[in-house]
């Protein structure tokens, strides 16, 4: 009988830790479930606010444009920057977040500009100021590989560092800034800057850059050797005819994004490849930026955007009086209606 009690008291202990057990389950359970929604939750949250905080990011409309090199008697570049800048501002509803690449004397002139033109048109939008020294400084090993290339000779005009700034901005720029429209200051906007911006979303993985034909002979003339050994080329032809003039860097549109991640890209950086590009077309160019875009795109076209003329309306005329006036025509054509004029060779812009 005394034994068939503690059989019942042992039972009863079994059954009470059996319990015991299976509530330590389930609310240790509980806990760590609604700990793990917490979890997930905050995650998701941190998530959104990534997102959100890129896609921020993402919407900032950055131009870039260079202000350098000013003479005290002269103000015709303080000139082409105010009116490049009224234009643009007043031709668009975005805010501007606008980089202007300055040097010791040319950035108080900037900011007096900058203030004048926000009490004048009373648009805003967004300065950044950046030492042309400080961001080539970073970049002596790109500009050491392309000046022996594309530029006339040692202190030439397009021999300064600033002229090839652009090949290597993804690599000095904010790196939240992944997709920049760089003008020059010699340009007039005509239409929204927001519908140039648009065009990035045609650009794919492949292209870093965007830039219009060059409406002059220029690249006819620089490879005139090339064209020699091959009759049957359209490189250097006018676009009119079918062929490909170059581009002009006067209206870039660079997808740093896609500069930092192409490997064909920064390869065609190297002066292994620069050399050997030049000897292969024969290429010795004296306009900076613009000829290395060019003559990677002779070898490498799925590196650029081809943009419509019309996004860069140069108006240069010096090579019609230097031996192509039967011709030039051929080469100035442009049937898309003008929403960037670029008065390049100090052309005078038409007011309407």
């Amino acid at each position: 009988l005394l034994m068939r009690h503690y059989l019942k008291i042992l039972l009863l202990l079994l059954l009470t830790a059996v319990f015991l057990i299976i509530v330590y389950v389930f609310v240790t359970n509980s806990f760590f479930t609604e700990y793990n929604l917490k979890r997930n939750e905050k995650y998701h949250l941190i998530n959104e606010e990534y997102e959100e905080n890129r896609a921020l990011n993402a919407q900032r409309y950055n131009v870039w444009c260079v202000f350098t090199k000013l003479k005290k008697t002269e103000r015709s570049l303080e000139y082409k920057l105010k009116n490049m800048l009224i234009s643009l501002v007043n031709t668009t509803s975005l805010v501007i977040n606008l980089n202007i690449v300055v040097d010791t004397s040319s950035r108080y002139v900037a900011k007096d500009v900058v203030n004048e033109i926000l009490k004048i048109t009373g648009k805003k939008f967004e300065v950044e100021y950046h030492d042309v020294h400080v961001l080539t400084n970073k970049l002596q090993d790109l500009l050491n590989v392309m000046r022996p290339h594309f530029s006339s000779q040692p202190g030439a005009y397009y021999s300064d560092s600033l002229f090839f700034l652009s090949l290597g901005l993804y690599r000095v720029a904010p790196i939240n800034q992944d997709r920049i429209i760089m003008l020059d200051i010699d340009t007039l906007i005509k239409k929204d800057i927001g519908q140039l911006f648009k065009v990035f979303q045609q650009f794919n993985s492949t292209n870093v850059f965007g830039a219009s034909p060059e409406l002059t002979p220029v690249y006819h003339h620089i490879l005139y050797v090339y064209r020699n050994k091959h009759k049957n080329t359209s490189l250097g032809e006018p676009q009119s005819s079918g062929g490909f003039p170059g581009v002009n860097s006067g209206v870039l549109l660079l997808h740093l994004d896609n500069m930092r991640k192409s490997s064909l890209y920064q390869k065609m950086l190297t002066k292994e490849i620069v050399d050997s590009l030049a000897e292969k077309y024969s290429f010795k160019g004296h306009l900076g930026d613009q000829d290395f875009y060019t003559l990677i795109s002779l070898e490498h076209p799925e590196l650029m955007y081809l943009l419509d003329c019309g996004w860069n309306r140069q108006l240069c005329t010096w090579w019609r009086d230097h031996g192509y006036r039967e011709t030039f025509h051929k080469f100035s054509e442009c049937n898309s209606p003008t929403k960037i004029y670029h008065g390049n060779c100090n052309s005078i812009i038409p007011e309407q």
